[in-house]
């Protein structure tokens, strides 16, 4: 791969996906540009990388052919103002920041730019994320492979209309959420039945872990899989029962369409 990739905020975010395309080897840091606000995260970087330092976000659209935008929501417009002049019409302007739409983006730096909108999650910081990719109308089927080549080397990619960002929010982006609290829940089972703590976060880790890894790998539908581990009269389909008599999936829906409904409430949706 020959095009340089830019990269405009040094957040978690930022160098997850930083890290992740440099570990897979998808391109030599050398092609990297990057500047932060703060200058100190882009020197940390270049003790690790030979990568490029650059002065302004601005130099960062002028040397790279696509550009990560990985700032925080209240910082992109000023961004996207002062690098706006410097984007060439082959330039694909990748952004990662939440709750900002392609026209929010396109308003700014123009309607005939490429744009790919990202909605990743917290485990791309452990290359595990899973990426919604929403591309316009600008974009070429093979330029959009490319970004999404890059991302999946942090995870996994989707591509879904923009109409789905919200519901991609509620799953992808928020759903950590709800499996940190389920596999804190699931501990505590454990240690009330005798185990010691670090054991229990430890089984409950590897268990969800190992289930979602089954469920991918395999492609089979994870009622399919529940059924595999309830035997007829056995343990398993007496803790089902429990978790169906309080309203366990009910429960998680809920909190998913909760989600969904305020991302839509953020970006001025109804």
């Amino acid at each position: 791969m020959e095009q340089r990739i830019g990269f405009i905020g040094l957040g978690n975010m930022g160098c997850a996906i930083l890290h992740g395309i440099i570990a897979s080897q998808f391109i030599p840091a050398s092609q990297i540009n990057v500047y932060d606000i703060h200058p100190e995260n882009g020197e940390k970087l270049k003790e690790s990388y030979d990568l490029n330092v650059l002065a302004s976000a601005k130099e960062v659209a002028k040397e790279s052919d696509i550009v990560f935008i990985a700032v925080k929501p209240q910082n992109i417009n000023e961004v996207l103002a002062e690098i706006q002049k410097e984007l060439k019409k082959s330039t694909v302007v990748v952004s990662v920041v939440a709750g900002v739409t392609i026209k929010m983006i396109e308003a700014i730096i123009g309607y005939e730019q490429k744009i790919v909108r990202v909605m990743p999650n917290t485990p791309a910081l452990v290359n595990s994320a899973i990426c919604s990719l929403t591309p316009n109308t600008e974009v070429s089927p093979e330029e959009l492979l490319t970004v999404r080549g890059l991302l999946n080397c942090i995870g996994l990619t989707e591509v879904i209309p923009e109409s789905l960002v919200h519901s991609a929010t509620g799953v992808g982006g928020s759903g950590p959420a709800f499996v940190f609290m389920f596999i804190e829940a699931l501990a505590d089972g454990a240690v009330k039945g005798g185990m010691t703590r670090k054991q229990a976060y430890k089984f409950a880790a590897q268990t969800v872990m190992g289930s979602a890894k089954l469920m991918l790998e395999t492609n089979k539908h994870p009622g399919e899989l529940k059924d595999m581990v309830c035997s007829p009269g056995g343990i398993t389909i007496e803790g089902v029962q429990t978790l169906e008599q309080n309203n366990f999936r009910a429960a998680i829906m809920n909190a998913v369409e909760a989600c969904v409904n305020r991302s839509k409430q953020l970006s001025g949706e109804k």
